[in-house]
């Protein structure tokens, strides 16, 4: 647990002192490329939701929460975003989980680095963005995402992680880090890659130490990530006694659960979705 205190609810949200970001992106992200399709929309009914300045430990982020309205202590699922921040597709993935009973609450990880809402370069926001963000500030703030929503009245004995992308990246991380955790799920999450002095391991060296039960969902015609390197996390996992499930689409790429991106894949999405909310509910997240 942090050593630093949340604000109480009806205090003055904390200084934003360096945080470039104060509030969260309006529609979709202008960095990715968009599908002709509609991307699918989920209705606020029967929903409490919103933007909060969530406190972290040197200021607020800006936040998304959706939970389901009247209910007591909701199971929590935090939700982690893509590179691209917490735009609308982010927005709707936490509504969908609202209507599933869940309390879902997506923290914008890159507020302090750079305006998400106005860069409009996939390869700009990885090298001037994604590469300058510290593993040790995004887990603490995912420890605090965490710290908020319990202080909101959601179920401590209850909380999973959800993240596509590079938030699958750090879903593995988060699993490996913090103990409250019951389930996590990553979409195409790395889990090898390049290292450096702020990030300074990947997922797979890591592995050993899950907190969690871990279901990893993944596009077989996805160039980004390779299934040996999947499976070597898995392996090591397991022969630590830890739980991994992957699930390969063979016809799925990358980021085939973005319904705003060309890479959409329904039926393989859909599928997914599936895998994940059963994932949840079967070790007891819902």
């Amino acid at each position: 647990m942090p050593e630093d205190k949340l604000a109480s609810p009806g205090l003055p949200p904390l200084g934003r002192r360096g945080f470039v970001m104060t509030s969260l992106i309006t529609g979709f992200t202008l960095a990715a490329a968009r599908a002709q399709a509609a991307p699918i929309h989920t209705d606020a009914n029967g929903l409490d939701l919103g933007e909060v300045a969530m406190p972290v430990a040197d200021g607020t982020l800006p936040t998304y929460f959706a939970r389901p309205a009247g209910v007591a202590n909701p199971p929590i699922v935090v939700v982690v975003e893509e590179i691209f921040g917490v735009h609308e597709y982010i927005k709707d993935v936490c509504r969908r989980l609202a209507k599933q009973g869940y309390f879902a609450i997506a923290p914008e990880l890159y507020a302090r680095l750079a305006d998400l809402s106005k860069m409009t370069d996939p390869q700009e926001i990885v090298a001037k963005v994604i590469s300058k963000a510290p593993d040790a500030t995004m887990l603490s703030d995912l420890s605090h995402t965490v710290d908020w929503a319990i202080a909101q009245k959601g179920d401590a004995d209850r909380v999973a992680v959800l993240g596509f992308c590079r938030g699958g990246r750090d879903v593995w991380l988060f699993a490996e880090h913090d103990k409250r955790l019951k389930a996590a799920v990553a979409f195409y999450g790395p889990v090898a890659g390049a290292t450096s002095a702020i990030q300074p391991v990947n997922p797979i060296t890591m592995a050993a130490n899950l907190n969690c039960p871990l279901l990893g969902l993944y596009g077989g015609r996805d160039p980004s990530i390779h299934a040996t390197d999947v499976y070597a996390a898995q392996a090591k996992a397991a022969a630590a006694g830890k739980t991994v499930e992957i699930i390969y689409y063979p016809d799925a790429g990358h980021g085939f659960h973005a319904d705003y991106r060309p890479s959409y894949n329904a039926a393989d999405a859909q599928a997914a979705w599936a895998q994940a909310l059963a994932w949840l509910r079967k070790y007891d997240i819902g």
